[in-house]
C-alpha cells in the first residue's frame, strides 16, 4: 500500500466518522425538538386559575350503605374544595382533621369538600376514614383517571373551585387550618 493510498484511506475514515457523528447529532437534535414541542403542547392542558374545572365522575368510597357517584358538575352553584390525597402521604394525613373540622360549618354555607383518594386498596382507605371519622365525600380514583385529567404531581394538591365552576386557586402541599378556612371563604357563594 502506497503512502497516497494510506492518506486516502485515512481521509475516508475521517469523512465516514464525520457523517456518522453528524447523523447522530441531527437525530439527537430532532429528539430534543420533539420533546420540547410535546411538552409545550402538554402544558396547555394543565388547568389553572380562571379555567373551567373539568368534570369527572367517581364512586364515593366512604358511604358503603348507599354507594353514591360523585360528579363535579352536580355541585355547580356551590364552592368546591377538590383535594387529591393518599393514605401514605403524611402531609395529606396532617390536613385531614382540619378538613373534617371545617366541613360541617362550610357545608351549611354551600361549600363542599371532596377528597379524591389516589390509593390502590379500598381497605386501606376505609381504615383511614374510620381513624379520622371523615364525613365529607371521598371518591376513589382507582385508575388515576381524574389524577391524570387534573395533571396532579405532588400530593396533597387542592383545587378551590367557585360556584361558577371556575378554578379560583390551586395549592400544592398541605394546608394549615387558617389557610384552609381562608380558601373556603373565598369560594363561598
Amino acid at each position: 500500500m502506497s503512502l497516497e493510498q494510506a492518506r486516502n484511506r485515512k481521509k475516508d475514515k475521517k469523512r465516514k466518522r464525520f457523517i456518522f457523528r453528524t447523523t447522530i447529532l441531527l437525530i439527537l437534535l430532532a429528539a430534543i425538538v420533539y420533546a420540547l414541542i410535546s411538552n409545550f403542547q402538554k402544558d396547555k392542558s394543565i388547568y389553572g386559575v380562571g379555567d373551567e374545572a373539568p368534570d369527572f365522575q367517581l364512586t364515593q368510597i366512604n358511604d358503603e350503605n348507599d354507594i353514591e357517584t360523585v360528579k363535579l358538575s352536580d355541585f355547580k352553584g356551590k364552592g368546591v374544595m377538590l383535594n387529591f390525597w393518599a393514605t401514605y402521604c403524611k402531609p395529606c394525613e396532617a390536613e385531614m382533621p382540619y378538613m373534617e373540622e371545617l366541613y360541617p360549618k362550610y357545608k351549611d354555607k354551600d361549600v363542599e369538600i371532596i377528597a379524591v383518594s389516589l390509593d390502590a386498596a379500598p381497605l386501606v382507605i376505609h381504615k383511614f376514614i374510620n381513624k379520622y371519622n371523615l364525613t365529607f365525600p371521598i371518591p376513589h380514583d382507582s385508575k388515576g383517571q381524574v389524577m391524570d385529567l387534573y395533571k396532579i404531581g405532588p400530593i396533597p394538591s387542592t383545587f378551590f373551585i367557585g360556584p361558577d365552576g371556575k378554578i379560583v386557586d390551586k395549592v400544592e402541599g398541605a394546608l394549615t387550618l387558617d389557610k384552609l378556612e381562608g380558601h373556603l371563604q373565598e369560594i363561598q357563594p
